[in-house]
C-alpha cells in the first residue's frame, strides 16, 4: 500500500402506573441520542448514580446508538495527534454522516462512513479515492498506536456482542459490552467498551489480542463545551505492553475549537 497518512428521558407509563425497566432503559437512551452528537464523546452534564440500576437493553440497539453518536453532527474544528514531542495536525469535519481527517506535507485525507451494516475507510489524495481494507487495516497511522481497523470502528459492527456488566466511569453509568470478531481477520480476539447510559457515548475501550491479553485501551479524559454542545477534547490511547501489562506508549487525540 502507498505511503498513508495514519493518522483513528422520560419513560412511558404502562396501564396503570407502571414502567418497564427496560423501556424507561430504552427510551433514556434514544432521547439523549436525538439530542447529542459528537466526535467519541458527547456525554450528558448529569448522570444519576444513587438512581436505581436500569436493565440493559438488547445490545444491537446500544451498539447501534452508539454508531449514530459518530455520525450525526455537522462539525469542522481542529484537531492533533500528539506523542511525547511529536504532533500530527489535522482538520476535522463532519456531515451527511461522513467523518474527514484532512491531514497536510502532502495533502492527504482518510474519510469514514458509518452505514447501519458496516463502516467504509477511505484515503482520498490527489491520486483520487483509495478505501482501505483487509491487511492494510493493521497499519498504523502516523507511526502511532492508532490503526486503521481503530478509525473505521470495525468493532461496533461485530455480530458476535453482549452485555456483561453495568459500570460507573466519571459518574456517569455506563452499560460495559464485551465485542468479538466474526474471524481472525481483527487484530483483536475481543474489544471491551464502555458506552454512557443516558447517551450511547463511547467513554472506553480495550483490545486483547489472539492470546487473551490486552494490547490497547481507549479513553476519554476530557470534554468541552462548543456552542452548546459537548465534544471530545482529549482522548488518550495506551499502547500496551502484553507480557508485563505495562504501557508502552500514550498517545493522545486532541480536538481544539
Amino acid at each position: 500500500m502507498k505511503n498513508r497518512l495514519v493518522h483513528h428521558a422520560a419513560a412511558v407509563a404502562q396501564p396503570g402506573g407502571q414502567v418497564t425497566k427496560q423501556r424507561e432503559a430504552k427510551q433514556a437512551i434514544m432521547l439523549r441520542a436525538r439530542r447529542a452528537g459528537a466526535v467519541f464523546l458527547l456525554a450528558s452534564t448529569t448522570a444519576a448514580i444513587g438512581a436505581p440500576a436500569l436493565q440493559a437493553p438488547p445490545v444491537k440497539e446500544i451498539l447501534s446508538i452508539a454508531r449514530m453518536q459518530q455520525a450525526r453532527q455537522d462539525v469542522d474544528l481542529r484537531g492533533q495527534l500528539r506523542q511525547a514531542d511529536r504532533i500530527v495536525p489535522f482538520r476535522l469535519t463532519q456531515s451527511g454522516g461522513v467523518t474527514r481527517y484532512s491531514f497536510t506535507n502532502p495533502d492527504e485525507a482518510l474519510q469514514l462512513r458509518l452505514g447501519a451494516a458496516d463502516s467504509k475507510l477511505e484515503e482520498i489524495n490527489r491520486e483520487g479515492v483509495d478505501k482501505i481494507s483487509g491487511p492494510e487495516f493493521e497499519q498504523n497511522v502516523r507511526g502511532t498506536p492508532v490503526t486503521y481497523e481503530d478509525l473505521a470502528l470495525k468493532f461496533l459492527y461485530w455480530p458476535n456482542a453482549k452485555v456483561v456488566g453495568e459500570d460507573s466511569i466519571n459518574t456517569r453509568r455506563v452499560w460495559k459490552l464485551e465485542l468479538q470478531p466474526p474471524s481472525r481477520q481483527s487484530q483483536y480476539s475481543r474489544v471491551i467498551v464502555w458506552t454512557e447510559q443516558e447517551s450511547g457515548a463511547l467513554l472506553r475501550m480495550e483490545g486483547y489480542d489472539w492470546s487473551g491479553r490486552l494490547a490497547k485501551r481507549f479513553e476519554v479524559v476530557s470534554v468541552q463545551k462548543i456552542e452548546g454542545r459537548y465534544f471530545l477534547k482529549q482522548m488518550r490511547i495506551e499502547s500496551i505492553q502484553p507480557d508485563t501489562g505495562k504501557v508502552q506508549s500514550r498517545t493522545y487525540l486532541e480536538i481544539k475549537k
